[in-house]
């Protein structure tokens, strides 16, 4: 059995591989990161493997993959370097926050709403870099990150989370397709178009409408029809093309509110999933992560909501 390890033996250089073979799921570039040969990286490797009585890497396939424990051991092997990285550059002399804040955004939220913020907040902030990434997923991103905001159901796990705002969702289409399906109750309204799907991870893809229909208590083949990765593309479907998407009717107010797209039918509904941003609890320490969240919370708190002209 595995002894307890004890920070006086620490295997920095074993973790320093792990890091830099996780990172990147190859032996060979990790070698190169580090400027050492691959047969180095792989001994490190092995014999971080033998202290923790666990495989790191699955190598039986085509690609090198994380196992569980490589996967729950990574993000804290690079987090702790990181922060060492950053607090001796600070100690030596450079401006704190040298690293830059990783923070992930859904891909629709980020080009609707958070890119004006992002603007302000560099201008008010200049001294502050922050790398985006942005990715289609339920909940938190698996690369490594310092803050995201994640579109999913109320839960609690190990992290802070801060609500930012609770969906709205309703029926929306382009003006010529209200207008040719004018006067009609919204059960019939919704059969006689295509339903545009948004998909969520290892989720059916007619869950969204199928909520839809549950609370207005509707008639709905919700699995018919398009789907898409992102609310962005399924909007701009129903805009350039035809189809009805059920969109949030605050995300989407500015097409809203110049005529590109309209709500035919008054018949909003909280669909349970909300907008959270997320951070480990230790990286509230960081002076940048901790104004970043700040500033990020008034912003959306003070979004006005839409409302029906």
């Amino acid at each position: 059995m595995p002894q307890p390890v004890n920070r006086r033996w620490l295997p920095l250089n074993a973790l320093r591989a792990f890091d830099a073979v996780g990172k990147r799921l190859s032996f060979t570039a990790g070698a190169q990161a580090l400027h050492v040969s691959q047969s180095a990286v792989s001994r490190h490797i092995i014999s971080l493997e033998d202290i923790l009585g666990r495989k790191l890497f699955d190598r039986s396939g085509p690609r090198l993959v994380l196992t569980a424990a490589g996967e729950a051991l990574l993000p804290e092997v690079s987090k702790a370097f990181d922060r060492i990285e950053q607090k001796m550059n600070e100690v030596c002399g450079d401006a704190p926050g040298t690293r830059p804040i990783r923070v992930h955004f859904p891909p629709s939220l980020l080009h609707q709403i958070a890119l004006p913020m992002i603007q302000d907040f560099h201008a008010e902030h200049p001294d502050i870099r922050i790398d985006i990434s942005s990715s289609h997923v339920t909940g938190l991103p698996s690369n490594d990150i310092d803050m995201a905001i994640v579109f999913d159901l109320p839960g609690a796990d190990d992290r802070i989370t801060d609500f930012l705002w609770m969906v709205r969702v309703a029926p929306v289409c382009s003006p010529a397709t209200a207008a040719r399906h004018a006067g009609k109750p919204i059960e019939q309204f919704l059969a006689d178009n295509h339903l545009l799907h948004v998909k969520l991870d290892n989720e059916p893809r007619g869950l969204l409408w199928g909520i839809y229909a549950r609370q207005t208590r509707i008639a709905l083949d919700v699995e018919r029809d398009l789907a898409f990765d992102t609310a962005l593309l399924a909007v701009s479907y129903a805009i350039s093309a035809d189809g009805v998407a059920l969109a949030d009717i605050d995300m989407f107010a500015p097409e809203l509110a110049d005529g590109r797209l309209v709500m035919p039918y008054d018949s909003i509904i909280e669909d349970g999933f909300g907008y959270y941003l997320k951070l480990r609890p230790e990286d509230l320490s960081d002076p940048a992560i901790s104004l970043f969240r700040s500033w990020l919370i008034a912003r959306f708190a003070a979004r006005p909501r839409y409302q029906r002209g």
